[in-house]
C-alpha cells in the first residue's frame, strides 16, 4: 500500500511540475513540433542587412526588393520599417520569431509595411505559430504584459473599396491623425510621416483606377502580434494589425494582438474578413473601424488589461462611418456573428475614451453585430446623435444614432420626420450585455428602461441586460508586471446562451453555423483558444486546453487531473 501512495505522489509531482513548465516551453521552444531550433539558440538577422533592400528617402526605411523569406532557423530584426513591395511577397515559415526593434524617435518606428500589390504569407500552425513581438521579449513567458507600444507592428495595405475623396477628407497632413485622403479613392495610413506611394491604400479614382473588393494580400494564420502600437506622432499610433483598403481575397484566421499601445486592429475601409481573432491587454479600442470597412467576422474574443495598469483602455469596438465625418458612400457595414469582449470596469473617461462602451458606434457607421457577449463595460451600446460638421443634412442623412432608430432627423424646409421613415442600417441584435452600468445611452446621456428607445433595444431586437450568466466570469486578477493571474475569468457560458427566434449565420462560404450568444461553444467547455494562444501560456483563462493533459480544462495539468484519469486507466478508448 505504501508503494502505491509513493507512486501516486511520483505521479502528481511530475503532473504539477508539468504545468509549471508547459507556459515557459511554449514560448521558448516555439516551433519544436516543426522541427525548429529553441528559440534562445537562432542567430539573429537585421532585415535591412538582407539581399534587395534599397532605402526610401522620408519612410524612414525601405524595401525589400526581391521580396524574402523568414524561416524557423534564425530570429529576424526589424530595425527600421520594412516594405514588401508590388509584386513581391515575404513568406514566413511556422515557428519564426520576428522581432521589432524600439526607437526613440516616433517618426522612425519600426513596422513590417506590405504595400499595395504586395503579399505577405504567414501562415503558421496550431503547434507552430509565429510571432512578432519586441526585440527586448525574451520568448519565456517572463516579459510584462505592461510592456506596450515597444514597436511599430504590421500594416496591410490592398486595392479595395474605401470611401476618402480629397475635397471632403484631405488633404492628407503627414504625421497627423484624421485627413487621410491623397485623392478620391486613396489614402495614407494615419500618422505615416510622408505622402509616399508606400505608404498608401486604395486606388487613385481621379485618374481612372477601379477598387477591387477580392484583392489578395496574402495569409496570416496562427499569428501572434504582441508589444507594438508604437507612437509616430500625438494621437497617431500604429496599431497592433492595420488593414487600409484589405480585400477579402486576403486570408486572416487565428490571429492575436497583444498588448498593444493603441487599437488592436484597425481597418480603414476594405472588405477583409476575420474569423478566430483574439485581442489581450491593449490600450485602446480591441477593432477599430473607419473609412467604409464592410468587411465580416466571427469569432472574436477581446480581454482588456486592468484599468490601472492601463488607463486609456477604451471601447471593445469603436465604428465610425468615415474620415472626418464626411458622410460619404459607401459607409462601413460590417457584418460579425459570435464575439465576446470583457472589458475592465473602467468608469472615468481620459483625452482619447469616448464610449467606454461594449460598442461605441460613432460618426454615421453603420452595420451589424449579432449574437455576442459584452461584459464589464461602463456602458453596453453607445450612439452618437450630433449632427454637427460636414454632414449633409439637406440629404436627409442622420449620425449612428438615426441609423439605429430608424428614423432620419428633421431637415430645413422640410415636414417634420416621423418614426419608421429612414431603414435600420444598424443592428445590434441578440446580444447580451453583463455587468454593464448603463446598457444603452445617447452619447454621454443614459436611456432609461421602459422608454421606447429602450424596448427597441431590449425586446425588438432581442438584446438582454444581465447582472450575471451561469458559468461565465468576467472578474480577474492579474499582475501586469509579473504576468501572473491570481484570479481567472472564464468565457464560455455554460448552458450555453440561446439564440432562439434570432438570426443565425448566413451560410455563404465564411460564415460557420452557431447556435450560442459569444464567441465560444459550451460543449464541454473547450474553447479555441486552445494549444497556441499567449492567453493559455499566461494561464488567463479557464475553459482552455492548454495541452492534453488538461483534462478539467483548468489551464494546467495537475494531480486534479490524474484524478481523473486514473478510474480510466486500463480501459478502452473506443
Amino acid at each position: 500500500m505504501k508503494t502505491k501512495q509513493n507512486i501516486f505522489k511520483a505521479i502528481a509531482t511530475v503532473a504539477l511540475g508539468f504545468g509549471a513548465f508547459a507556459s515557459t516551453q511554449a514560448q521558448s521552444n516555439l516551433g519544436a513540433a516543426c522541427g525548429c531550433p529553441p528559440v534562445a539558440s537562432r542567430p539573429e538577422i537585421v532585415v535591412s542587412t538582407l539581399p534587395g533592400y534599397t532605402a526610401i528617402s522620408g519612410t524612414y526605411g525601405g524595401e525589400l526588393t526581391s521580396g524574402a523569406s523568414f524561416t524557423c532557423q534564425n530570429t529576424y530584426i526589424l530595425d527600421k520599417k520594412i516594405y514588401i513591395p508590388s509584386g513581391q511577397s515575404l513568406s514566413i515559415e511556422p515557428g519564426t520569431v520576428i522581432k521589432g526593434a524600439a526607437n526613440a524617435v516616433p517618426a522612425e518606428a519600426t513596422a513590417l509595411v506590405i504595400e499595395r500589390g504586395g503579399k505577405l504569407f504567414a501562415a503558421g500552425t496550431e503547434s507552430c505559430p509565429i510571432v512578432f513581438t519586441a526585440a527586448a521579449d525574451p520568448m519565456d513567458g517572463s516579459y510584462a504584459i505592461s510592456n506596450i507600444g515597444k514597436w511599430g507592428g504590421v500594416v496591410i495595405l490592398g486595392r479595395a473599396t474605401n470611401n476618402l475623396t480629397l475635397a471632403a477628407n484631405g488633404p492628407y497632413v503627414p504625421g497627423g491623425a484624421g485627413k487621410l485622403a491623397v485623392a478620391d479613392g486613396l489614402g495614407t495610413i494615419e500618422g505615416f510621416a510622408t505622402s509616399n506611394t508606400q505608404d498608401q491604400y486604395g486606388v487613385n479614382l481621379s485618374a481612372g483606377e477601379t477598387f477591387n473588393d477580392d484583392d489578395n494580400s496574402g495569409v496570416l494564420k496562427y499569428v501572434s502580434i504582441r508589444h507594438s502600437g508604437a507612437i509616430l506622432a500625438v494621437g497617431a499610433e500604429i496599431n497592433g494589425l492595420t488593414l487600409g483598403s484589405v480585400g477579402r481575397g486576403t486570408t486572416i484566421e487565428h490571429l492575436e494582438i497583444v498588448s498593444c499601445a493603441d487599437d488592436n486592429i484597425e481597418f480603414f475601409g476594405g472588405t477583409v474578413n476575420l474569423k478566430y481573432v483574439t485581442t489581450l491587454f491593449g490600450n485602446d479600442d480591441m477593432y477599430d473601424w473607419d473609412c467604409g470597412y464592410t468587411g465580416k467576422m466571427q469569432f472574436v474574443f477581446g480581454m482588456k488589461s486592468d484599468a490601472t495598469s492601463s488607463p486609456d483602455n477604451d471601447s471593445g469596438i469603436e465604428a465610425d462611418g468615415d474620415d472626418n465625418k464626411s458622410n460619404l458612400l459607401p459607409r462601413s457595414h460590417p457584418v460579425i456573428y459570435n464575439a465576446t469582449f470583457m472589458g475592465n470596469g473602467k468608469a472615468t473617461n481620459t483625452a482619447d475614451n469616448t464610449g467606454l462602451a461594449g460598442i461605441t458606434a460613432k460618426e454615421l457607421t453603420e452595420g451589424e453585430i449579432y449574437n455576442s457577449v459584452f461584459a464589464n463595460f461602463k456602458n453596453g451600446l453607445w450612439l452618437v446623435k450630433s449632427l454637427s460638421g460636414n454632414r449633409n443634412l439637406n440629404a436627409g442623412n442622420g449620425d449612428s444614432w438615426h441609423n439605429w432608430t430608424n428614423i432620419l432627423p428633421a431637415v430645413a424646409n422640410t415636414p417634420t420626420t416621423s418614426t419608421g421613415n429612414g431603414s435600420q442600417s444598424l443592428k445590434v441584435v441578440c446580444n447580451t450585455f453583463v455587468g454593464v452600468t448603463n446598457a444603452l445611452t445617447n452619447g454621454s446621456t443614459a436611456i432609461a428602461p421602459g422608454t421606447a428607445d429602450y424596448i427597441q433595444f431590449d425586446e425588438t431586437d432581442m438584446n438582454d441586460v444581465v447582472t450575471a450568466i451561469p458559468g461565465f466570469d468576467y472578474s480577474f486578477a492579474l499582475n501586469t508586471t509579473t504576468n501572473v493571474f491570481s484570479q481567472k475569468n472564464d468565457v464560455t457560458p455554460n448552458p450555453a446562451l440561446g439564440i432562439a427566434g434570432c438570426p443565425t449565420p448566413p451560410v455563404d462560404g465564411f460564415f460557420e453555423p452557431a447556435n450560442y450568444r459569444g464567441a465560444f461553444s459550451s460543449v464541454n467547455g473547450e474553447n479555441w483558444l486552445s494549444n497556441w494562444s499567449y492567453s493559455h501560456v499566461l494561464n488567463a483563462t479557464t475553459g482552455v486546453r492548454a495541452c492534453a493533459t488538461d483534462l478539467n480544462l483548468d489551464g494546467v495539468t495537475d494531480v486534479n487531473d490524474f484524478l481523473i484519469f486514473a478510474p480510466a486507466f486500463g480501459t478502452s478508448c473506443n
